[in-house]
């Protein structure tokens, strides 16, 4: 019962990335990668055996993949640059070589940066009167680690990955709709 929870909260994910805005090349991989999140996350519930262990790498590096690409699609929303003024930086190369082997550090440092960037960016709409986005990616943003923690404390529990999977939807939605 538990696979099938845990598979069919991968599904908003496929939903999310069919969802979001296609309007450059950087918006298109964030997109195609948040897919890619719930194509990985539901080969990783079904599988058994040994090949689980990989689909596990694999979810793993989807996420953090994911995490990069919307580091890219923010970074270039917020300056308003063209697709041609792009060029990798120093950091997105380390990241992209790192992710094989650590994904778990690309996460963590491109979440972050996400994160200022959303506050950043929510600031200025904030002004116009839009809090509730705001205040629901907040609540997703403090929720969703400590189901994560939770998660990896008590694997015994039941449902809490689901119910991650659930708040990590919602707060990947609201990075979308800060894309549009």
């Amino acid at each position: 019962m538990e696979t099938l929870a845990n598979v069919a909260t991968s599904v908003p994910f496929i939903y999310i990335g069919l969802q979001a805005p296609r309007k450059d090349m950087a918006n298109k991989m964030y997109a195609d990668s948040i897919i890619g999140i719930g194509v990985a996350s539901s080969l990783y519930h079904t599988s058994r055996g040994e090949i689980r262990r990989v689909f596990r790498w694999g979810d793993h590096v989807m996420i953090s993949a994911s995490t990069l690409c919307l580091t890219r699609a923010l970074w270039k929303q917020r300056r308003k640059v063209s697709a041609k003024e792009i060029r990798p930086n120093g950091l997105i190369v380390a990241s992209t070589l790192l992710l094989p082997f650590k994904p778990s550090v690309v996460t963590a440092v491109h979440i972050g940066l996400s994160e200022a960037s959303f506050y950043r960016e929510m600031s200025k709409k904030e002004k116009e009167g839009n809090k509730r986005l705001t205040r629901i990616h907040a609540l997703s943003s403090i929720l969703g680690p400590a189901l994560f923690v939770v998660d990896g404390f008590l694997p015994e529990v039941p449902f809490i990955h689901a119910a991650w999977h659930l708040v990590a939807a919602i707060s990947v939605a609201t990075y979308t709709k800060l894309l549009h």
